[in-house]
């Protein structure tokens, strides 16, 4: 019997054994098959995210491409801006130290330059040519001329006359009828001085003198005139007439009426080299000849 138990024993014991190690042997196989599975799964996980990843960037492309061409050509030009280089640092009062953010300046292109600098340059306009008169403008013109001849020569009478007719005439000729208008009142009021004008050459040489000691040579030169056609052998008003128009300037008449002064009376030539109204002919010869060389 007891024999019998023990090979029972042993029996169980074998087939427990055994079991054992067919349950050990199933668990290892089990672990090993789940082995590749959790590497499938980890492999899909990361599969998937990486699968994100890349949706996720081509989303992003999209959006970017998606951007109308002026922000993409600022953008450009944001990129292209040039970045000074950093101050340095400064340190203030109270020792701490502050930077100072870089200046960005943005480029500037040539044709950019190019039109700045035309700018600048001053735009020179070409003067429109002169327009041709017309027929009657110039018959206005030629007119005047005559008309303003006679006033030069103190034929006022005349001028006035002539001035009337050309203002009624040519009154659509603006520009020439206003000036006959300025000359026409001057000759109108010169004929009213000739009436209140004394009648005498003695009185007229007065009224010369007084006008070339005021500086109206103009004056003084018609005073005298009036008075040499009253009394033309009258040597004192040939010397001041002489000295009125050298203060005019008009050196050929003075030296013909000092010659004809010093003619009539040669007691003047002491008068006349020290004569201030007499200075302008001091350079001529001909005053260093009818002056200071008595005739023989």
């Amino acid at each position: 019997m007891s024999s019998a138990v023990t090979k029972g024993f042993r029996r169980s014991s074998s087939r427990t054994g055994a079991r054992r190690s067919a349950t050990k042997s199933s668990a290892k196989s089990r672990a090993l098959k789940a082995k590749p599975t959790r590497l499938k799964a980890k492999r899909a996980i990361a599969t998937k995210s990486s699968v994100r990843k890349a949706s996720k960037s081509t989303t992003a492309r999209n959006k970017v491409s998606k951007k109308p061409v002026a922000k993409r050509k600022a953008a450009s030009l944001k990129t292209r801006a040039v970045k000074k280089p950093a101050p340095r640092k400064a340190v203030s009062r109270k020792g701490t130290v502050t930077r100072q953010k870089p200046v960005v300046v943005p480029r500037v292109k040539k044709t950019q330059k190019l039109a700045a600098v035309r700018a600048q340059r001053p735009i020179t306009v070409s003067p429109a040519p002169p327009r041709p008169p017309t027929l009657d403008e110039s018959a206005a013109l030629r007119a005047f001329e005559r008309a303003h001849k006679e006033f030069t020569h103190g034929r006022f009478v005349e001028a006035r006359n002539q001035f009337r007719g050309l203002v009624e005439k040519y009154s659509q000729i603006s520009e020439v009828a206003a000036r006959a208008r300025t000359y026409l009142t001057i000759a109108e009021s010169r004929l009213r001085t000739e009436n209140m004008l004394p009648r005498d050459a003695d009185s007229l040489y007065d009224r010369g003198v007084i006008e070339l000691n005021r500086g109206e040579y103009v004056a003084a030169q018609e005073m005298f005139e009036r008075a040499l056609k009253r009394e033309p052998e009258a040597a004192h008003i040939h010397y001041g007439l002489a000295a009125t128009r050298a203060r005019l300037g008009s050196i050929d008449l003075a030296l013909k009426s000092l010659q004809r002064a010093l003619d009539l009376q040669p007691n003047l030539r002491v008068r006349a080299q020290h004569d201030q109204d007499l200075t302008s002919l001091r350079n001529d010869p001909d005053f260093d000849r009818l002056v200071f060389q008595p005739r023989v």
